[in-house]
């Protein structure tokens, strides 16, 4: 039976590595800023999508953003990232967060931490990474990546890597840089996973990895979290869907 990961479990200390230093952010930090894709009939050249998707950062849905093992006395905000589609993964729309101030850095690393018992699938959640020379990268999905015991809490979270050429389609060209990243969730609740047999359509993550740096928030836009439907900005994100290719 699939375990869901609501229970509270101690780890091993952790202390993350500091927020990039970037002169040209003026000390910022990325973060990951949620939105939503629902497409229209005539960007999805077929039906349009529906508003079966939401995302955004809630809190006492993560793990501590300190850094450190699971204290429950503590008042930390314990943000954690909710990407669902409750639907159909045909349908055109889809869940993510726009990785921000991270435009020209090389890639030598990707990952997140995911709770167990969410979804884990061969396409989501997966990174979408538009590198200088236009080309569009699917990364992973989850399934795809390097799995480890999350070192915060062990029992109930999952680490997931992307560190190697084949978990990058197409593979990255040598000296291409980022131009944009996002992480996504296109697959809905008729894909299932290893641990999510009955397709729930949602992810919970958590320390969103860029080069071995950690991601534990970002601005939701609106007050459920969402960006406009159907914004153009966001459209490339959501991908061809005919055409994604799994690793």
């Amino acid at each position: 039976m699939k375990k869901l990961p609501y229970g509270l479990a101690l780890g091993l200390m952790l202390h993350f590595a500091p927020a990039f230093a970037d002169d040209d952010n003026n000390g910022k930090a990325p973060q990951a800023e949620p939105f939503v894709f629902v497409g229209t009939a005539t960007g999805c050249a077929g039906p349009a999508g529906s508003n079966i998707v939401t995302s955004a950062w809630l809190p006492g849905m993560g793990l501590p953003d300190d850094g450190k093992t699971l204290n429950p006395d503590n008042r930390d905000p314990h943000l954690g990232l909710l990407l669902s589609k409750n639907g159909p993964t045909a349908n055109c729309s889809s869940a993510g967060a726009t990785i921000t101030l991270v435009e020209g850095m090389s890639v030598t690393e990707l990952g997140f931490d995911y709770r167990l018992g969410s979804h884990c699938g061969a396409g989501s959640p997966r990174f979408n990474l538009t590198t200088s020379d236009d080309v569009l990268h699917f990364v992973g999905g989850c399934a795809n990546g390097t799995k480890t015991p999350s070192p915060q809490d062990p029992t109930e979270w999952a680490r997931i890597r992307f560190t190697l050429a084949t978990q990058f389609a197409p593979p990255l060209k040598p000296g291409a840089k980022i131009k944009s990243l996002s992480i996504l969730v296109d697959e809905g609740t008729d894909s299932t996973s290893i641990e999510d047999v009955f397709g729930i359509g949602l992810s919970v993550v958590d320390n969103i990895d860029v080069n071995g740096t950690l991601i534990t928030q970002g601005t939701n836009r609106q007050d459920n979290g969402n960006d406009d439907p159907g914004d153009p900005k966001d459209k490339g994100d959501q991908g061809d869907q005919k055409g994604k290719k799994d690793n």
